[in-house]
C-alpha cells in the first residue's frame, strides 16, 4: 500500500510517499511545494492548492497523513498553517482518502521514540529507516516521510 505523509505550511509543504509492505516501508517520492514568498496568502494558497493537487495525481495514495497544527506564540503563523492544512485537507477529501492527522509530537515518538527529538533526529531516522543513502531534505521533506511513516507503523500495530 503507498502512503502519502504531508507536513503543511503557508510557505513550504512537504510531502512524502512511502509503499508499506510486510512491515517494511520504502520512499518512492519526497519533495516540497514551495509558494512564491512575496505572492498574498490567498496566491500562496492557491499555489499550495494546485501543485499539491498534481502531486496527488501523479501519486495516487491509498492512504494518506496530515501533521497536525502545534501550539505557536505566533498567532498569525498558527491561523496561516490552519489554512494552509486546510487547502490539503480539502484535496485529499476531492481524492476520495480517508485522512489521519497526527500532532507532531505523535509523529516524533513513532519514528525516533522521543516526542521531544530534533529536526535533525527525525530526519537521521527517516533516512535510516528507508534505508535512504542520503537524510531527505529539506527538513519539511522528512518531516512528511515522518508523518507517513508514522500511520504506517499504526497500520502495522492494527490502529
Amino acid at each position: 500500500m503507498t502512503i502519502l505523509g504531508v507536513d503543511p505550511g503557508s510557505r513550504i509543504t512537504g510531502y512524502g510517499l512511502i509503499v508499506w509492505e510486510d512491515g517494511r516501508a520504502q520512499a518512492l517520492d519526497f519533495g516540497c511545494i514551495r509558494a512564491r514568498e512575496k505572492a498574498s496568502l490567498c496566491e500562496r494558497l492557491s499555489e499550495i492548492y494546485r501543485a499539491f493537487r498534481e502531486v496527488l495525481e501523479r501519486s495516487r495514495p491509498d492512504y494518506a497523513a496530515v501533521e497536525d497544527i502545534f501550539y505557536q506564540e505566533n498567532v498569525r503563523s498558527a491561523f496561516q498553517i490552519g489554512h494552509a492544512r486546510g487547502v490539503i485537507l480539502l484535496a485529499l477529501a476531492q481524492a476520495g482518502l480517508r485522512v489521519e492527522e497526527y500532532a507532531p509530537a505523535e509523529v516524533k515518538r513513532s519514528v525516533v521514540g522521543s516526542g521531544s527529538a530534533s529536526k535533525g533526529q527525525v530526519q537521521f531516522m527517516v533516512q535510516h529507516l528507508l534505508g535512504l543513502s542520503e537524510p531527505p531534505e529539506p527538513y519539511d521533506a522528512s518531516d512528511a516521510l515522518a508523518v507517513a511513516l508514522c500511520l504506517a507503523h499504526r497500520i502495522g500495530a492494527g490502529r
